[in-house]
């Protein structure tokens, strides 16, 4: 397969800019490239575009909005058509496919988990309702085709109304609370064959309610000692319990890095969650377009940014295909012209190949 031979290459630190072969080399690192790429696209159709990237081995997955998604059975189509394009591809690992299904209001798809977040947490019975939850939402997007579920939410509220409490995203503003309750949330969806992505580390939780990620820069002023006995304090217990994935955080943590938002520092990702909580699962940036980035220049430069830093896939979420293309674009040539480290470059190839293979 052109895709593992490429893996291997890259692993071993092959000289991308080097040899007679230079053009096939070029080839291998597009399709590396874009194994790194969750594209999104707008409306209810799949363009050509994507169904040709896809086809090429050059995606590793999509993620769907409510814009994409009209019944059930429209969006089972969909997918049904992605993995058909997956089907002629050069890499024959499952395509991502994924969407925002927390319960109560950030819901993609129409059903189950209806509690939010908040919900769950304030039942009469948290640890059973988590599990129902995560059930449910595993039930819902295996039952069209999916196999990614951006949640559960692990962020500590801080106070009621702040932003992550105030559309209830949160579980509770107890660490010990979210550390159980998402444990058992990622574990049940997981039991029905949907990866679990743990989010947003290092935490949201002490974010204001204007101070959003998605529309401008944050920066969150807590302590290394707060960030870690509360912010990062539910993560260990999901980890565990072999959840497959964490988002990072588009915000500022100056007690971690003071210049970069964790999705781009290395501190955060190599130090913080990898070294310090054990997680050796598959990084995933949150939307590239967000604008807390609105420093940090055009979607590729982005997106080698963040792959630098340690960030295995890039969700190019801004329904457009071309946004997708232009951080797949970038990410090759900085492989290619040694920008990007070939050897780690292998290491995120090799970890989303195995999320991949894992998956149905």
């Amino acid at each position: 397969m052109r895709w593992l031979l490429a893996v291997g290459l890259v692993a071993s630190g092959f000289a991308w800019n080097q040899g007679p072969a230079d053009a096939d080399l070029v080839a291998f690192a597009q399709q590396a490239a874009g194994q790194r790429v969750i594209y999104s696209y707008p409306g209810l159709t799949p363009p050509e575009s994507l169904l040709a990237r896809i086809r090429a081995g050059e995606a590793a997955g999509v993620i769907f909005f409510g814009e994409n998604i009209s019944s059930l059975s429209q969006i089972s189509g969909v997918v049904a058509q992605l993995r058909a394009a997956a089907a002629q591809s050069p890499v024959h690992e499952p395509l991502l496919l994924m969407t925002d299904q927390e319960g109560g209001q950030v819901r993609r798809l129409p059903g189950e988990p209806t509690l939010s977040h908040k919900q769950v947490g304030q039942s009469s019975n948290p640890a059973a309702a988590a599990t129902t939850a995560g059930n449910g939402a595993g039930q819902n997007l295996a039952g069209v085709g999916m196999n990614v579920n951006l949640a559960p939410v692990l962020d500590v509220f801080h106070q009621a109304g702040d932003l992550m409490d105030q559309f209830g995203r949160s579980f509770s503003s107890n660490a010990g609370t979210v550390a159980t309750l998402g444990a058992n949330y990622a574990r049940a969806e997981q039991a029905r064959g949907v990866a679990a992505t743990l989010k947003h580390f290092p935490g949201l939780g002490k974010a204001n309610a204007d101070q959003n990620t998605d529309t401008k820069p944050v920066t969150l002023n807590v302590s290394l000692s707060t960030l870690r006995s509360v912010d990062e304090a539910p993560y260990p217990a999901s980890i565990s319990a072999g959840a497959k994935l964490v988002m990072l955080s588009w915000a500022v943590y100056p007690a971690l890095d003071a210049s970069r938002p964790a999705g781009l520092s290395r501190t955060v990702i190599q130090q913080e969650l990898r070294s310090r909580n054990g997680f050796t699962g598959v990084t995933v940036s949150d939307a590239l377009e967000a604008g807390a980035l609105r420093d940090f220049g055009s979607a590729g430069n982005r997106a080698v940014l963040a792959a630098d830093a340690g960030v295995d896939l890039i969700l190019a979420s801004a329904r457009d295909v071309g946004q997708g293309d232009q951080a797949a674009t970038a990410l090759a040539n900085a492989l290619a012209d040694g920008t990007l480290d070939s050897g780690a470059f292998g290491d995120a190839l090799t970890r989303i190949h195995n999320l991949r293979a894992g998956l149905s």
